[in-house]
């Protein structure tokens, strides 16, 4: 009772903090929001960073064409000055105040430094006041003043640009660009932001749509699907959502209906086995050989099942025990031949096998092979009528070996074909466990080639019979084995197809 008192009172505060953390809370929650001021952010900083650039360039560049179209201006006055008076004297009357009480130089001119030809300094100001000398090494960015095509002195731009003062044509115009600056930089935000919400809602829509999705799949309600918007990856992530439902809708189905053929199948043997079980108790049936003998079959049955269902397990977890060995392909094939020729000479079937010698051996479990062949063989027999071949054969392909098992059978239809690896499915649904099957034969095949690293395909069509194919990688180079071990493993395998 404490912890779960403890465990309300830890889940009231967390709801307390939530409803009281506001904005904070819903930044949490809302990824349209964060997406939202992420793109205002860019868009604020990013207007803001222009518009200081901007601002900051135009005034250089305004100050420093200002200032030579004042510097041109002035060095054209002096000239005149000079001209009309035959030199420097009282070249400060340039600067004597105005009708209105301002000096006469206008203001978008620089502070006036002039030198004459032997370098002292006529004109002065800032920091070359009048009477000190210049040298020539300062006088190397000064402006020559021509008179009659001669230099009669220099211009030196002793304190750089001067900003224009306040209310003349310059700030104005100065006063103008940033104002359209920083409309503009308002105007870039409010786009910015619009285009956040619109670009967010955009990017949020199909994920909400996938979580209402995910949602009723945890719910139940497999193969739910979503509309897929796009090409990129919300659009690849959709169809892969929709794709993993319908698997998952497939696979339900499946398991539902393995449950029932298991119940199926394992129902009719022990039906058998009770009835006469019963009826030996109740002494309604003699104790027969055949009523013992039926029972040992249909427990057989049972116990290839059980077995069937185990492999399957066992290869679903990844834990198929594997005894590897390098093994020629045609020991394989000749192996699982000598267990079917007598049922195939009964039947009056051909049973041969073809493998060139120049087929390199593969590294397999030799007995979970011999059952993989063992299925194949079983099934071409059960279809292949009298007079039919079924012909086994071992090539090189690529860096492969395959191993082929092909018969003159009935064939597969070709809406049964893809589903023939199918747990527990039959092509005819009438033949229900003819021969002792259990529908689970080429199911356990697939898995031990594929165990093996290997695929396995088939290739069918009615009247003209059926084509497997197992398709197993080349073993790794590894340090020869001597011939003598090889020869015993082979003379081994012999052994064991001669005895069955």
């Amino acid at each position: 009772m404490m912890a779960q008192d403890t465990s309300g009172r830890s889940r009231r505060r967390w709801r307390l903090l939530d409803r009281d953390a506001g904005l904070p809370s819903l930044l949490l929650r809302s990824l349209t929001l964060k997406l939202t001021l992420a793109f205002l952010g860019v868009g604020l900083i990013g207007a803001l960073l222009v518009a200081l650039f901007v601002a900051q360039m135009t005034q250089r560049a305004f100050n420093q064409f200002v200032a030579d179209r004042g510097r041109a201006t002035l060095v054209a006055e002096l000239a005149q000055y000079y001209q009309a008076h035959g030199g420097w004297d009282g070249v400060s009357s340039v600067l004597e105040p105005g009708p209105d009480g301002q000096p006469g130089l206008p203001e978008h001119r620089p502070p006036a430094v002039v030198i004459d030809v032997d370098g002292q300094v006529v004109l002065g100001g800032g920091h070359s006041p009048a009477g000190t000398r210049v040298s020539a090494a300062d006088r190397a960015g000064a402006v020559p003043i021509n008179v009659n095509g001669h230099v009669a002195g220099w211009l030196l731009p002793d304190l750089g640009p001067k900003g224009p003062g306040p209310g003349s044509p310059e700030a104005t115009l100065l006063a103008h660009i940033r104002q359209a600056i920083i409309y503009s930089a308002l105007g870039a935000t409010a786009i910015a932001l619009l285009l956040g919400v619109l670009l967010a809602r955009t990017l949020t829509h199909p994920i909400r749509e996938l979580t209402d999705a995910t949602q009723v799949v945890a719910k139940g309600a497999l193969g739910q699907q979503v509309v897929v918007r796009s090409r990129d990856e919300l659009g690849t992530l959709a169809a892969s959502f929709n794709r993993m439902s319908v698997d998952l809708a497939h696979a339900s189905a499946l398991r539902r209906q393995m449950t029932a053929d298991i119940a199926h199948d394992l129902r009719t043997p022990l039906s058998v086995i009770l009835g006469y079980t019963e009826a030996l108790r109740d002494g309604k049936l003699p104790a027969m050989q055949e009523i013992f003998d039926t029972l040992h079959t249909e427990a057989q049955h049972l116990q290839h099942l059980v077995d069937d269902l185990r492999t399957l397990s066992l290869a679903d977890a990844g834990e198929l025990t594997l005894t590897r060995q390098r093994v020629a392909p045609q020991a394989l094939l000749e192996r699982a031949a000598a267990a079917y020729r007598p049922q195939a000479e009964a039947q009056q079937v051909a049973l041969t096998v073809h493998s060139a010698a120049s087929v390199p051996e593969v590294d397999v479990d030799p007995e979970r092979m011999a059952q993989v062949l063992s299925n194949l063989l079983s099934n071409a027999l059960r279809y292949t009528p009298a007079g039919g071949t079924i012909t086994q054969s071992a090539a090189v392909h690529a860096n492969s070996v395959q191993l082929r098992v092909e018969d003159t059978g009935a064939g597969i239809a070709p809406e049964a074909l893809p589903h023939i690896f199918e747990r527990f499915y039959r092509a005819d649904p009438s033949r229900q466990q003819e021969n002792g099957s259990s529908g689970l034969g080429l199911a356990i095949a697939k898995s031990i080639v594929e165990a093996h690293g290997g695929t396995m395909g088939v290739e069918s069509a009615p009247g003209r019979g059926t084509h497997f194919t197992i398709t197993l990688p080349l073993p790794a180079r590894s340090p020869e084995i001597p011939a003598g071990q090889r020869d015993g493993v082979h003379a081994a395998m012999h052994r064991q197809a001669r005895d069955a």
